[in-house]
């Protein structure tokens, strides 16, 4: 009698280890090696350091002696580099522009939003959380980024739609968002984080007084409460010490702008440390950015190979320059620059936990651009280079809970910045872009754009 044709569990097992190998000699495997580590923990420059990333994920770093490059990985000496987590923004608006035109029904769409998170990565800056003027393209968007896993431009996380009472500060025109009762404040909650909002946002604000209102307690505590209730972290816009101070006993997370009325009472910041609520971002760059007629940095490279020719005339234009020295709240910009400085200085010194943001996207406030300029500014204003790099790295990741992307780690994304020069000794520094990767992929830095003229219109990057 014949005997079945069995296969024996020694040839199987061969099959299975040869199928694992050719999956592995298909993986894309690359090694970084003999760079100076910033982990985004706020641990102290490594020397000497070297990674290994598979696939966009890295699966060692360490000392250089110990790393073992795999067989057939393509490796690449970093000596003399730098090498940290790609920057976190935590205050951005996508889509609302184009150049300085700002028209939400006009611009907002998937190719506007995703031609910003391109920018936003040529500058280093590797994800983003959008602030609450967001249509539903914007949950497309991170549903695909999210199935893809390794992307070719900034990762993005949202709030939606955030909440405004109606007839006060906050949004944008064309995006139906108030609310004028507790029920509406809810069901908008409820309705937006159905959608797949990572966090909810809310204004309390009045514009310097021109509106009758600020968002009443009663609309802000059912918003929180709202957003908790469905496991979501609710942040809030402010400027007057008083609302925050009454945000933060109604549990709010985090504010998204610094206290820009007055200086902040020691009450508050031993309040924000005892109830976990994070300064999340100051948007000392925003502030800054109102204090001019024509910004000072229209004609340096690093700024000016993000936006086309047309962009620097209008900034230039004496029109523009007229029509914001005479603004009816020009004069008062100065002041809040100085009180949010002032205050930022003032929480991180109490303890507060602090990230960085900048609230750019809005006409004038420039994607990637002004991340730089915000560490910058938090620098000035009293905390080291290391702990602003820390605030818009892995403080900002653990915010969200983001737990892939934020400090350079086994297992997470190689979301990663590779600077040619020491940001922890001038700050400065982190504009001195020699790499962006976005889970292992090479993107294009701001030193390769040339937004709106030919590829070689620009020039050379400086050495």
């Amino acid at each position: 009698m014949r005997r079945p044709q069995l296969r024996p569990v020694g040839m199987i097992a061969v099959a299975v280890t040869l199928c694992m190998a050719q999956a592995a000699a298909r993986a894309e495997t690359v090694v970084l090696e003999h760079f100076t580590l910033i982990d985004g923990k706020g641990s102290a420059p490594q020397r000497d350091r070297s990674l290994v990333m598979v696939d966009g994920r890295i699966t060692q770093v360490g000392p250089a002696s110990r790393i073992r490059a795999p067989r057939g990985a393509k490796r690449e000496n970093l000596r003399g580099a730098f090498l940290m987590p790609g920057l976190i923004d935590a205050h951005v608006h996508l889509g609302l522009v184009d150049g300085i035109d700002q028209n939400f029904t006009k611009y907002y769409d998937r190719d506007n939003i995703e031609q910003q998170l391109k920018l936003y990565a040529a500058y280093g800056v590797t994800s983003v959380y959008t602030l609450g003027t967001d249509g539903d393209d914007i949950h497309r968007v991170i549903a695909d980024q999210r199935r893809i896993g390794r992307i070719d431009s900034a990762r993005a996380f949202t709030s939606g739609r955030g909440v405004v009472f109606k007839g006060s500060y906050g949004g944008v025109p064309g995006l139906e968002q108030s609310v004028a009762t507790p029920a509406e404040a809810q069901a908008m909650v409820q309705r937006e984080v159905a959608k797949g909002d990572d966090f909810v946002k809310l204004w309390v604000d009045d514009e310097f007084g021109d509106l009758a209102d600020r968002m009443p307690n009663s609309i802000s505590k059912p918003t929180i409460d709202t957003a908790h209730q469905l496991g979501k972290k609710a942040v809030a816009h402010i400027f007057y010490h008083d609302n925050a101070t009454a945000l933060v006993g109604q549990d709010v997370d985090g504010f998204m702008h610094q206290v820009r009325d007055r200086a902040v009472d020691p009450a508050l910041p031993a309040a924000m440390k005892a109830k976990d609520a994070w300064q999340v971002a100051s948007t000392l760059s925003r502030e800054a950015s109102f204090t001019y007629k024509l910004l000072p940095f229209v004609d340096e490279p690093f700024f000016s190979r993000g936006v086309a020719p047309a962009t620097i005339a209008a900034l230039k234009s004496p029109e523009r320059q007229q029509r914001l020295a005479t603004g009816k709240h020009f004069a008062k910009y100065p002041a809040a620059l100085r009180n949010a400085s002032a205050n930022f200085g003032a929480m991180a010194k109490a303890g507060v936990t602090y990230g960085m943001g900048t609230d750019s996207g809005p006409t004038a406030r420039f994607p990637g651009y002004f991340a730089h300029w915000e560490l910058e500014l938090m620098v000035k204003a009293g905390v080291t280079p290391l702990q602003a790099l820390t605030a818009a790295t892995g403080t900002n990741a653990r915010f969200l809970d983001a737990r892939d992307i934020g400090t350079v780690e086994k297992g997470k994304w190689a979301d990663l910045l590779v600077l040619d020069r020491d940001p922890t000794a001038d700050i400065r520094n982190t504009r001195a872009i020699r790499t962006v990767y976005v889970a292992g992929r090479k993107l294009p830095t701001i030193w390769q754009t040339c937004v709106g003229r030919p590829a070689n219109a620009c020039g050379e990057a400086p050495k």
